[in-house]
């Protein structure tokens, strides 16, 4: 059987070897999620509400335990780790709060005797997501989608597999039904084939260009729907009126956040001459005083979080 290794990127020590789910055991979850899914689309509003509230509850409880697996997979910060769990949490319970608002039937007025628009679930959703935020890119998906009566799969990124099977824990913990939320620890070319599979009703991708033009492919051959968040590189633009300590002090987070791991970093600085040397030596300084090192310690960033990662961007 195949195997996923996870490797803590601040030691290179290996934390734990995971066997692969085998074809039969995909079908099996699969299955469940479908099964569980004719039941959770009839449950109203204010019972997954309720079993949202008590995710948010179990992540708020066990938050240092998930930070530190996120530290130890990825090479996040400690600090860091604890308040993207907080966040999560948050966003279980604002869609816990306001699903039902957002998804009411609406009656809209055309030349017609009755016009509405109503929401229905569409059943069970894979979700392929990326390891710079193990916690919050997956629940960001999986609290709109479960208040919405879908159900959820996850196929997460191959070097955060415990992350993964927590995220599955908390939904476990919670008290949702089994086969509301499923984890799935495959490799990056089995994902096509469940696309595939007349279970899942639609995909959602975070991740790079190539990895969502393949997803969207597939996805579109099978004629269901698909949602891409494929990252991108805005400029940050410094005018001349700007306070400029504050500008270089934002600019600096911004740069080391999540280790230039994020999506939306500060990438590239527009800074309008005027203005261009004072906040060069400012934000110059600033980066200087930043502190790299053991990511569960007070410092500013931690290692890449893969060695891989460090080649491909050396080559660049």
């Amino acid at each position: 059987m195949s195997t996923i290794i996870s490797t803590n990127p601040a030691t290179g020590v290996q934390i734990k070897t995971y066997d692969l789910h085998t074809d039969e055991m995909i079908s099996d979850r699969l299955e469940a999620a479908q099964k569980t899914w004719q039941e959770w689309k009839q449950v109203s509003f204010a019972k997954r509400s309720e079993l949202m509230m008590e995710a948010a509850q179990v992540l708020e409880s066990k938050k240092e335990t998930y930070a530190k697996i996120m530290t130890a997979e990825m090479g996040k910060t400690y600090r860091s780790a604890v308040v993207e769990v907080e966040k999560c949490a948050w966003v279980c319970r604002y869609y816990a709060e306001n699903a039902a608002g957002f998804l009411a039937d609406e009656n809209i007025d055309t030349d017609a005797t009755k016009s509405g628009i109503c929401y229905q679930p569409l059943g069970v959703i894979l979700a392929v997501m990326p390891w710079n935020y193990p916690l919050w890119q997956v629940f960001r998906f999986a609290a709109p989608a479960l208040m919405a009566g879908n159900v959820a799969v996850l196929k997460h990124a191959s070097n955060v597999p415990e992350s993964a099977l927590r995220i599955e824990e908390v939904f476990r913990l919670a008290g949702f039904p089994k086969g509301a939320f499923n984890t799935l620890l495959i490799k990056s070319d089995q994902v096509k084939a469940i696309i595939e599979n007349p279970v899942v009703k639609a995909v959602t991708l975070t991740g790079s260009e190539g990895a969502g033009a393949a997803v969207a492919a597939a996805a579109a051959k099978q004629l269901k729907k698909s949602v891409l968040e494929l990252g991108g590189s805005d400029p940050y633009i410094i005018l001349e009126d700007a306070d400029l300590e504050h500008a270089a002090e934002q600019c600096c987070q911004s740069r080391l956040l999540n280790a230039g791991q994020s999506c939306i970093g500060a990438k590239r600085f527009i800074i309008v001459e005027p203005v261009y040397e004072k906040f060069l030596q400012l934000f110059a300084d600033k980066m200087k005083n930043a502190k790299m090192g053991d990511p569960m310690g007070e410092v500013d960033l931690g290692p890449l979080a893969r060695r891989d990662l460090e080649r491909k961007y050396t080559n660049k």
